[in-house]
């Protein structure tokens, strides 16, 4: 039997409580108001098993945006329809060590965004969505997720709402120099584009079944599946992947919503919400639960 198949709702229990006492010290993000609506106190797990066992613990009604975890199913999307070479054309795959919304390593990388996982690169990668604007963009990547993942994910309106009203500076500053660098071919719907997708909303089964994907056979391209992986493992969590890669050894990819996704090869993926942040943008309840159950059950893929 699998590791993850051996776990139990009573291990899964005491993990999540363990792991709120510390989501405590993490602070909901306030700079987009809607997202400031979300109780610190909420925590949610669904793990998905290869077997089709599931577990699922906490606050999983709870629905919320996937911000930046969508940043990895977009690179997949990409990959499938343009394959690796056209794809890594547009953005690198190199960890960067400043703030995912750093004009200034932009610049000193001449304008070529360093990974798909930062802000520049998934911009870019926005920019590519097959699709006339950035509305059908949306519409058909939510879509193809729906279909292939078997989860229920839609548009958050209200939340894009609040998105827009807030436009981020950093992301427009960014989108300016990537224009001027030739890697845009259109600003303005690659970032109605980018808006859109991360208000792409769903419960954490959904996340579970996304990242199923990322885990298991016979989904999509194999080869894109383990590219997708590894650049979760070094860039998934922002200036903190290559400590996280060192203490808990799994793909991983936060949302500034709150939601992360962890991917354990051959076995399924393990989903959290846990609305509190750490000063880098990652949840910490949501990461302290992935590390505690990744050490009991010894799931680095480094081992």
């Amino acid at each position: 039997m699998k590791k993850l198949d051996r776990l139990t709702t009573t291990e899964v229990s005491a993990w999540v409580q363990q792991a709120k006492t510390k989501a405590e010290y993490g602070k909901v993000i306030d700079r987009i108001p809607q997202l400031a609506l979300a109780d610190p106190n909420w925590f949610a797990v669904h793990i998905c098993c290869e077997s089709g066992k599931n577990i699922s613990f906490g606050d999983t009604g709870c629905i919320f945006p996937l911000m930046s975890v969508i940043k990895t199913f977009s690179l997949l999307y990409l990959l499938e329809h343009f394959g690796a070479e056209t794809v890594f054309g547009w953005v690198g795959v190199e960890p960067s060590d400043a703030p995912f919304n750093s004009l200034e390593q932009l610049v000193s990388d001449r304008g070529r965004p360093r990974n798909p996982m930062i802000n520049s690169g998934a911009i870019t990668l926005a920019d590519k969505l097959p699709g006339k604007d950035a509305t059908q963009r949306t519409l058909l990547f939510c879509q193809w997720l729906n279909q292939l993942a078997g989860c229920q994910l839609s548009l958050d309106e209200v939340m894009l709402a609040s998105v827009r009203l807030t436009r981020s500076k950093a992301n427009e500053a960014i989108a300016n120099y990537l224009t001027e660098t030739g890697y845009l071919e259109n600003l303005e719907i690659a970032l109605d584009t980018y808006e859109q997708i991360c208000c792409i909303s769903g419960r954490v089964e959904d996340l579970a079944l996304l990242g199923k994907l990322l885990a298991c056979d016979g989904l999509v391209n194999p080869r894109n599946r383990r590219i997708v992986n590894a650049v979760m493992s070094s860039c998934g969590l922002y200036e903190a992947s290559a400590e996280f890669a060192v203490r808990i050894g799994l793909p991983m990819k936060s949302g500034i919503g709150g939601g992360l996704v962890a991917i354990v090869p051959g076995e399924g993926a393990i989903a959290c919400y846990s609305p509190g942040l750490d000063n880098m943008g990652n949840p910490v309840g949501a990461i302290a639960f992935v590390e505690a159950l990744a050490q009991e059950l010894q799931l680095s893929v480094f081992a």
